[in-house]
């Protein structure tokens, strides 16, 4: 089964890649003097130049360096350059995983960030809940998501795991504004509702398939066909006002789901 997806590889980027464009690279990366001082008092050009990447990464987007990971030419040129190094030696500085562990601990304190623990995660399901109670688009979440841990002062989690937190806070967003719709109904209410459903043998189709099929062009007997629609809906005595109960972009996704799927 394929995995489902929050973001498209265009909004990853977007949001959580590492820009490359002069303009970023001026805006996010640029090493103030102490930045460099903290680079250039390790012992080696490679180091320093590791060093001063992963404090970028840190600050921008907000996460360490991966293993393995080759960030974008253009910024570890830059980056380079602020430190008078060759931008080569960065090959030697990713295969040293113990020096970048220990580069990464410092600069935790360095930049009075933390590693996320279960009480930012929380947060974040917190901020993708009420973000997506207003859209279903996963941009919007995603970013609620992002921004819940920078504001918490915690580095964010890898791609993956923000995606997943994303989707869990769309997922009870739709599961409390289809409660809050339903909130309150009798039974008997729930059951007529669930009657929909099934098929009447009256008129050989459901319910539900019959409110749909009411024709909107002049004539009697259409008028008398949205006169019955009207009078069912009536006898089900359900408050039209419910709909205010729930955000207008998540009320008409509920509706455009619903135009769409089959009984």
């Amino acid at each position: 089964m394929t995995r489902r997806k929050l973001l498209s590889p265009e909004e990853r980027q977007a949001l959580l890649g590492i820009p490359d464009d002069e303009a970023s690279l001026i805006r996010h990366y640029t090493l103030s003097p102490q930045d460099r001082l903290q680079a250039e008092v390790r012992r080696r050009a490679h180091n320093q130049l590791g060093y001063a990447v992963q404090l970028c990464l840190m600050r921008y987007p907000g996460r360490i360096l991966g293993v393995d990971e080759s960030p974008p030419a253009a910024m570890v040129a830059y980056v380079a350059e602020q430190l008078e190094v060759d931008p080569g030696v960065f090959a030697l500085y990713s295969r040293r995983y113990h020096t970048r562990f220990d580069h990464s601990r410092r600069l935790t304190q360095y930049l009075g960030v933390r590693t996320a623990t279960r009480e930012d995660r929380r947060a974040a399901l917190t901020a993708a809940i009420n973000a997506a109670m207003a859209t279903d688009q996963g941009l919007p979440i995603a970013t609620a998501v992002v921004n819940a841990f920078r504001e918490r002062g915690a580095l964010l989690l890898p791609d993956g795991a923000l995606e997943t937190i994303g989707i869990a806070g769309r997922a009870i967003a739709r599961q409390r504004a289809e409660a809050a719709m339903l909130e309150g109904l009798s039974a008997d209410q729930l059951d007529s509702l669930d009657a929909l459903l099934t098929v009447d043998p009256a008129i050989q189709q459901t319910g539900f398939s019959w409110l749909r099929t009411a024709l909107d062009a002049p004539g009697s007997e259409n008028l008398i066909g949205l006169m019955d629609r009207l009078a069912f809906i009536r006898s089900m005595i359900v408050d039209p006002q419910r709909r205010e109960r729930i955000h207008p972009e998540r009320w008409t996704q509920i509706v455009r789901e619903g135009d769409a799927a089959p009984a």
